[in-house]
């Protein structure tokens, strides 16, 4: 039997972090064709997608921050001031967001929230409830939501 030696280091290391990342994306692409698939096509890279909700004065309302990938949306940040919920601006953001999505071919949406932020919101927009995560923080419930687009 072969005996190795391990150091094991835990300081933030942004040049490791970067080695490991292409070391692991080699690894993937590798096992899955349809990772395969995607190297060297747009399809292999996010693309950000942002949509802004402005007020009379110009003011930020809202917005959705997020990103494209392959066929998927991804829904990262969705925010609307306390003084214009309920006005339907988080529904428009939405819906403004999932159109410009499937106009880069997005077939599929997902998002994560928590209990006291939007399951609700979600539910109410199509999106389908795929993952529950108890206590993520301690104490409060994460949910992973997903919506087929067109």
């Amino acid at each position: 039997m072969v005996c190795r030696m391990f150091r094991i280091e835990t300081e933030v290391d942004k040049a490791r972090r970067d080695l490991l990342r292409s070391r692991l994306r080699d690894t993937n692409t590798a096992a899955s064709p349809v990772l395969a698939a995607l190297r060297g096509t747009p399809g292999e890279r996010e693309a950000p997608l942002h949509v802004w909700g402005l007020d009379a004065a110009g003011g930020l309302a809202g917005g959705l921050v997020g990103h494209t990938w392959t066929t998927w949306l991804h829904v990262t940040y969705l925010w609307v001031d306390t003084r214009h919920r309920g006005t339907g601006l988080g529904s428009r953001l939405l819906a403004e967001a999932e159109r410009l999505a499937a106009g880069r071919g997005c077939t599929a949406a997902r998002v994560e929230t928590w209990d006291f932020q939007a399951p609700g919101f979600y539910r109410g927009q199509g999106y389908e409830v795929v993952c529950v995560i108890p206590d993520y923080p301690p104490g409060i419930t994460e949910y992973t939501l997903t919506k087929r687009l067109g």
